[in-house]
């Protein structure tokens, strides 16, 4: 390759060209049809549950075989595959969409675009989690381990579901600033591989702290609660365990965490998308406008 070949290959664009390349994805999200949109929907709802799923197999089991720390990371690391099949597989996921702020920030979108991107995401990517949700049920992932992957989502669950508004809307704004943090990253690299490697520890980062993410807690929490309903005796006789252990899973609980959760997610998002956005795109007094 001649030298000055070599110089312009630039492996990773900088802050400002990622902004105006979030500009640009967010307004073509925004303008997707109806069932284009709803089909991406779906898919980052599978694809999140993916993740969701293999995380839980990661932490089935590790109680007092390995430090809880060792074991958040390993389940981060699994939890990640989520986000790099959203991404470089393409979908549109609900926390990744609040990046639109920068579009809607820059005139490219209206507010009614906005709130339709983000409502469609959400509602398909809901089912989307509740489909892989059911589908891991009937395939009988959680008996797996003599029943250790059925227990891991139930204590998963469980903990999620007794958070009190505030901390889990806390950190539902610390989760999706990393999410989208993530994305942010994405955007700025050149190959799937580059787009991989710089996604892999934000998200790794926002599991291992255990922070709560609006799209994998519709997997997750369905997922205990199926198995705290339909488990066979069977199942409990080999986990040690009784369903009456997790009578705090429930669909009202489910409901409960997801209000916060979800607001947190969208300020965490909106708070990443407005400061770049306010750093690299607006109008300065005595900058060229259009």
């Amino acid at each position: 390759m001649p030298a000055d070949a070599a110089v312009d290959v630039v492996e990773v664009r900088p802050p400002d060209e990622i902004a105006t390349e979030a500009c640009a994805k967010g307004t073509t999200k925004a303008e997707l049809d109806f069932g284009t949109l709803a089909v991406l929907a779906l898919l980052a709802g599978v694809y999140i549950s993916f993740g969701g799923l293999f995380a839980i197999v990661s932490l089935a089991g590790s109680d007092g075989t390995m430090a809880f720390g060792a074991a958040q990371f390993v389940a981060g690391l699994g939890f990640s595959l989520g986000l790099i099949l959203v991404i470089v597989g393409g979908a549109a996921l609900f926390t990744g969409n609040t990046l639109l702020i920068i579009a809607l920030a820059e005139g490219k979108v209206g507010f009614g675009a906005l709130l339709r991107a983000l409502g469609l995401a959400y509602v398909f990517n809901l089912v989307g989690s509740l489909s892989i949700a059911a589908l891991a049920l009937m395939a009988g992932a959680h008996v797996a381990g003599d029943g250790a992957v059925g227990i891991a989502a139930l204590e998963m669950a469980d903990a999620k579901v007794r958070l009190a508004f505030g901390p889990a809307l806390a950190s539902g704004i610390l989760a999706n600033m990393l999410v989208c943090l993530a994305v942010w990253l994405a955007f700025g690299a050149r190959s799937a591989a580059d787009k991989v490697l710089v996604m892999i520890l934000p998200i790794a980062a926002f599991v291992a702290a255990g922070l709560e993410h609006s799209i994998a807690n519709m997997f997750i929490i369905p997922f205990g609660w199926m198995v705290q309903q339909f488990a066979d005796a069977g199942f409990w006789a080999t986990a040690g365990a009784s369903a009456g252990d997790y009578a705090a899973v429930t669909l009202a609980s489910f409901l409960g965490n997801l209000l916060p959760v979800t607001i947190g997610n969208i300020i965490g998002g909106f708070a990443v998308g407005g400061a770049y956005w306010f750093a690299y795109l607006r109008k300065r007094p005595g900058t060229a406008t259009d």
